[in-house]
């Protein structure tokens, strides 16, 4: 048998971990009255016993049974001492038939089968079915397992599954591999071999290009990456190309590619390089679009809000006409109040009413005061867009008349808008023809009815129906062209961000036959009278149990306008108790240095497991623990790798950017950051905080989108907020 592929470490094959909390111990580890009768009835000494009730308790755990040594000494003692045997007693099966007739026991009471053949055979089906769409092989095993615990089968040796795993996987990828470089043809082939060749005065390859991210989103760049977006897809069509391999494949492939260089990348296989580099090459495609339509949106949200901002600038130049406008009108009234001064002159009255509009600048310049007020009265700032799209104009047209743009729902307004926008872009007047109606739709102004009342205020005109102002209709037809391109329901053909997220849906006919067996796993009705019905129920028990506790919830404030808050609670001070154990936490606790505890908390809980190559095997590195967790270390302190050699001892910058830039990546990283949360979790301070079905958070808001294309929009709130790429 082969070296090993995969570390056993980043698979789920089942082992008993080294570090294991008194919980665990507990729920796992603990003989039932019932387990503990049943072993004494098969066994005649307490060495026996112990070995049988530890065997019994092992594979109710691993689904197989311990090798020599497995079984961590913590285990070991926990179920001594729930039997009430004392420290010198070790398990101990007797004879070898012996063992082998409780292992038998052991089977037929947990209803497992024992037979590594049909189990090779159902784990091999499944690794085969599996790597058509995924490429990592702990992933694959971890499939395996899976498979093989459905069908009731002891699991095989872990070197049994990692060899099969990475057989069929390689087997599987070059079919892959040789169907793709078949679709290439010669021509293909010698397009994509071109890419690796140095051109340009940089003398970086257009295979170095292929792999850099977009820069920052602004329109001084919009034109290189359109003109990239262009040469890129003069290469080929990738997707004839890899029609038929699944996307999971594709970024398996071009994560990979993506982590070699030109003259690593020489070293594969002619047919095993070109498709990783039409992998690559198709995931530049797609990321090109991404990048234009990112480019979009995060322009339109800028000039939204230096709008809002306008609004806001006019709003406080106003305040001092206001005030003054005010002051004209009380002395207006002042002359005009029949009980100010009965008896007096009527006609003297309102000729001083006269003179103090004409005193405040008279009537014309005060009507003028009133429309500029009331022109911007409320949060209307859509009337002011235009200006700031006026020099993005050309821009925008241009860029979606590259992007091949499709409703992924059945209404295509705004679509239909943005078509009619560019037929009328050529025109110079103020008012262009409102767009069509929708079809079946007898309003003729349903063409523009997914746009907000602000915004319709914004576009029409009274005195001239059947008109839109072309200036503030095409501003808005972009705002809402963003909007649903955020939203998914305006997809780019060819993206990977913004695709057609419903082309991944599965046909309704397929998922009906799951629905009934779906809904009675999670608790819903399967009709859809029943679900509204329970949905509604739940919502009225929810609202019921909250207005019959609210009289008793001091914190809890709900306004006259129904926005509830909470009351600040201020901190009673700390007890002198919390203090006293403060001072014995301090005194207990060993000071470690902050490099300590990332590598102790890796040896511990194994999260730079989830770190590795692009391709999925294990890290041909001679000390990945330590190497990772300098790469955390570094990079969570924001140092490069250059300025960390110069401080660590032991260390290159090449080491340390090779392993950042080839084996840690975001969704790696999340990985291990989960594998850190998750183990926390399993501590007993945890349920100090609560049983968890309840969390807290302030919805603190960044205004990094616009500026930043690693920056989200935050469905929760509906602000800016940064995506959490490192974690942090």
């Amino acid at each position: 048998m082969g070296p090993l592929v995969t570390s056993i470490e980043r698979t789920a094959y089942p082992q008993l971990k080294r570090l294991t909390s008194a919980r665990t111990l507990h729920v796992f580890s603990t003989p039932t009255a019932e387990e503990k009768a049943w072993a004494a009835e098969r066994t005649s000494g307490p060495a026996s016993l112990f070995a049988l009730v530890l065997a019994l308790k092992c594979y109710q755990k691993m689904t197989h049974f311990p090798g020599p040594g497995e079984v961590p000494e913590v285990v070991v003692d926990h179920v001594r001492r729930c039997l009430e045997l004392g420290p010198g007693v070790e398990p101990d099966h007797g004879a070898g038939r012996t063992a082998a007739w409780h292992r038998r026991q052991v089977r037929v009471r947990q209803g497992a089968v024992y037979d590594q053949r049909r189990a090779r055979a159902v784990a091999a089906a499944a690794i085969e079915e599996a790597a058509r769409v995924k490429n990592n092989p702990p992933g694959l095993i971890n499939i395996a397992l899976e498979r093989l615990v459905e069908h009731s089968l002891e699991l095989p040796g872990f070197t049994t599954l990692d060899e099969m795993a990475a057989r069929i996987r390689a087997e599987v990828n070059a079919q892959i591999f040789t169907a793709v470089s078949a679709r290439l043809g010669e021509e293909g082939r010698a397009r994509l071999q071109a890419l690796l060749a140095v051109a340009g005065t940089d003398g970086k390859s257009m295979f170095h290009r292929l792999k850099k991210p977009a820069q920052r989103a602004t329109w001084s760049r919009f034109k290189a990456q359109a003109d990239y977006m262009a040469e890129i897809d003069r290469i080929g069509d990738t997707w004839a190309w890899l029609e038929g391999v699944a996307p999971t494949k594709i970024a398996d492939f071009d994560g990979e590619a993506a982590a070699q260089d030109v003259d690593t990348l020489s070293r594969y296989g002619e047919t095993k390089r070109l498709a990783l580099v039409a992998c690559l090459l198709h995931t530049a495609r797609m990321r090109a679009r991404d990048d234009l339509a990112e480019m979009l949106c995060k322009r339109v949200a800028a000039n939204l809000k230096r709008a809002k901002a306008e609004l806001e600038d006019i709003r406080v130049r106003q305040r001092e006409v206001s005030e003054r406008l005010i002051g004209t009108y009380r002395g207006v009234l002042e002359h005009l109040d029949p009980h100010a001064a009965e008896g007096a002159d009527a006609e003297l009255a309102a000729r001083r009413a006269v003179e103090a509009v004409e005193d405040a600048g008279g009537f014309a310049a005060q009507f003028a005061d009133i429309e500029a007020v009331t022109a911007y009265h409320g949060d209307n700032y859509e009337v002011l867009v235009h200006r700031y799209f006026r020099k993005d104009r050309a821009v925008m047209f241009d860029l979606v008349g590259r992007l091949e743009l499709k409703a992924t729902s059945s209404d295509a307004s705004v679509l239909a808008a943005l078509a009619h926008a560019r037929a009328h872009a050529g025109m110079r007047r103020d008012f262009i023809p409102l767009p069509p109606s929708l079809e079946g739709d007898a309003d003729t102004a349903s063409g523009i009815a997914f746009s907000s009342g602000n915004w319709r205020r914004a576009v029409t005109d009274r005195a001239r129906p059947g008109m839109v102002a072309r200036r503030h209709f095409e501003a808005m037809v972009f705002c809402y062209l963003a909007e649903e391109l955020r939203t998914g329901d305006i997809a780019v053909l060819g993206s990977g961000e913004y695709a057609d997220w419903s082309a991944h849906l599965l046909p309704w006919a397929e998922c009906e036959e799951l629905l009934a067996g779906f809904c009675a796993e999670v608790g819903l009705p399967a009709s859809a009278a029943g679900f509204v019905d329970h949905l509604k129920h739940t919502h009225l028990d929810a609202c019921a149990a909250l207005e019959a506790g609210y009289d008793d919830n001091a914190d809890l404030v709900i306004d006259e306008a129904g926005v509830p808050a909470l009351k600040k609670r201020r901190a009673a001070g700390a007890p002198q108790a919390a203090e006293k154990l403060a001072e014995a936490i301090a005194r207990r606790m060993p000071e470690r240095s902050l490099m300590g505890i990332v590598a102790r908390t890796a040896h511990w809980l194994g999260w730079h497991h989830e770190f590795g190559p692009a391709s999925g095997a294990d890290p041909k590195l001679k000390d990945p623990l330590g190497r990772y967790s300098l790469a955390v270390f570094t990079g969570g302190i924001n140092m490069g790798p250059y300025e960390a050699a110069k401080h660590i001892a032991g260390i290159t910058a090449w080491e340390l950017s090779m392993v950042r830039n080839r084996h840690i990546d975001t969704a790696k990283l999340n990985a291990a950051i989960a594998v850190v949360v998750n183990a926390f979790a399993e501590l007993d301070v945890v349920k100090a905080w609560g049983d968890g079905t309840a969390v807290a958070a302030d919805g603190t808001q960044v205004e990094t989108y616009i500026d930043n294309l690693l920056a989200e929009t935050s469905i929760r709130y509906g602000g800016w907020a940064a995506t959490p790429s490192t974690g942090g």
